[in-house]
Order: C-alpha cells, then structure tokens, then sequence
C-alpha cells in the first residue's frame, strides 16, 4: 500500500503527463486503494485519533475502530506493523463522497458543492449532465455515478467515479472495478470535466407512495397540486399530514382522472398530478353580482374546470 506522502511526490509526474483529465484521475485513485474509509473525512490523515473523533461523532461503522490496532483492544500503543502506516508513514481516510471530491480537487483543482452524496447530487450547479445509468453511461468523460437510499428514495446512499465503464469507490475503503456494478442507478459529469458530454437525459423523481398516516415534504407537494386543480383541503391546506382529508381529495383527483379510486398517491397518480399540473397556472375568484344561474352555467361553459357557489341574500 502506498503511503499519502508517496502520492503526493507522484501527483506532479501524473499531471505533467499529458494524458487527459479522467486518465489523470484514474491514475491517481489507483494508488490510494486499499486507504480507509472514515465517515466525513475528504482525505484526513488516518490516525487512531482521528478513528475516536470519527466514532464519537458518528455511530457506525464500528469497523473504524475494530479495525484500528491501538483502538481495538490488542494491546497495541502505537501504529507500527499496520497496513495503514506503511513504512512508517500515513495514509488518508475518506468517505464515499470525500473520495469523489478529494480526487476532482487534485487533478482539476474543483470539487463538487455539497455536504453529502444527496445534496451534491441536487446542486445542478455542479454538473454539465445528467442521466440514468440504464440509459447508458458516457465512456470519453469521467463521471460521478450514485445509488438512492432504499430506506429513504430522496436520498443518495453512495457516490463512486466512474470512467471508461470501470470504477473507483471508497466504501469499506478505496476499490476498483473492472465493470459497472449494477448497483450504479444515475451518473452526473462534473463541470471540471473534460471529454465530450452526451445531452442530458431525463432523470426519473423516485417519489414515494403516500397513504394515510404520510408526513413531509412530498405530502406538501402532493396537496399543493391538489389545491392548484381546485380540490378541497380545507381547513388543513398543505400541511405535510396524509389524513382523510387528503385521502379524499387524491380519491376524487383518481376517479376524476380515470384512475383506481383507492386514495393512495402512487407512481399512476404521480404521474397523472405531474400532467395536470405542467406549466403556471393560475386561480382566480371572480364574484357576479346578480347572476342567475343559467348565465353562470353559460360563463363556466368557457372556462374548463371551473366551479359556481352561489350566495344567498
């Protein structure tokens, strides 16, 4: 295994080199596998007490500190004899995301914005493209490719690089792959990038299925387009809860749709919301004195999807 400082003395030869951008990249990521993973480390020196600060702050993995010689119990003092300390001189951890960052930030001195695999994949200002990896891959570029949570699908669980249909990732520590693991769901070409970027392609929303007892933000979304087509919500408007008030305006929003009138939000009445509600649109309130309710039939008629209540007195 090599050591940082071993790295560093061969970063310069690789970028006078003359290759390309991504063939930079990869060059580099080849001599850091085998480094560790640390959960929020962008390329910190592994030391046992970076391994405890890791492990205050973040519950797992406990592997940060089972693994660590001076940590783990074994008696040992010092960071002699570990794969991590070879030649007597230290190697860096990273997390998934660190390692995706740490790489772009040496060979194109930019790294992508962003905390997180989530909010680094939301921020478009870091991407030229977007798009699905059952869609295809760009080959000629490097790209940063990504999964979704399985507990929680507006999340991204992991990030890798991708080039030439082959990987580096940092996910029990920096690996290779000669392939495409099926794992990979959605790839983004980085704005440093060089190489020739495809079009974009759309990238599909993974909403989730909403029902009864639903809570949060896409509770919101789902009730502000109802409230846009004109369905009742009252007195609650769109207040993140999936109640029976909710239910039954999605359930009218169905049988008004053509849909299975069952009063849950999934991929069909997504789908169907999304068309109903493309564009601006706006709602107006207009009160006739005096109108008689032959003449506001009349008006409706030229007036798609409006509605009449009438006043007494």
């Amino acid at each position: 295994m090599n050591s940082a400082r071993f790295v560093e003395d061969q970063l310069p030869g690789i970028k006078a080199s003359g290759e390309s951008g991504p063939e930079q990249c990869w060059a580099l990521a080849a001599l850091t596998v085998g480094w560790p993973y640390g959960f929020g480390q962008v390329g910190t020196e592994c030391t046992p007490s970076r391994r405890k600060q890791i492990s205050n702050s973040h519950p797992e993995p406990e592997s940060i500190l089972t693994k660590c010689q001076v940590l783990n119990g074994s008696g040992k003092t010092a960071c002699d004899g570990c794969q991590w300390y070879p030649g007597g001189e230290r190697v860096l951890l990273f997390d998934c995301q660190g390692f995706v960052k740490w790489i772009l930030k040496k060979i194109y001195g930019w790294q992508p914005a962003g905390g997180g695999c989530t909010s680094m994949w939301n921020d478009n200002s870091n991407w030229k493209a977007k798009g699905s990896v059952a869609d295809g891959i760009p080959k000629d570029t490097i790209v940063v490719l990504f999964y979704r949570s399985k507990e929680d699908s507006r999340k991204m669980a992991h990030a890798g690089l991708g080039y030439q249909m082959t990987t580096y990732e940092c996910s029990s520590g920096v690996q290779y792959s000669g392939s495409i693991n099926k794992k990979w769901e959605y790839w983004a070409v980085p704005v440093c990038a060089d190489g020739d970027v495809p079009t974009p392609t759309p990238v599909p929303t993974q909403k989730p299925t909403l029902r009864k007892g639903s809570t949060g933000p896409y509770v919101v979304e789902c009730q502000e387009d109802l409230l846009k087509l004109g369905y009742d919500l009252s007195p609650y408007g769109a207040d993140g809860k999936y109640g029976n008030k909710t239910a039954a305006a999605v359930k009218q929003f169905q049988k008004d749709s053509g849909l299975v009138a069952d009063g849950i939000c999934g991929p069909k009445t997504w789908a169907a919301l999304d068309e109903a509600t493309a564009g601006d649109v706006t709602l107006y309130t207009v009160t006739v004195p005096h109108c008689t309710k032959a003449t506001a039939l009349k008006l409706m008629e030229q007036y798609p999807g409006a509605t009449c209540e009438t006043e007494q007195g």
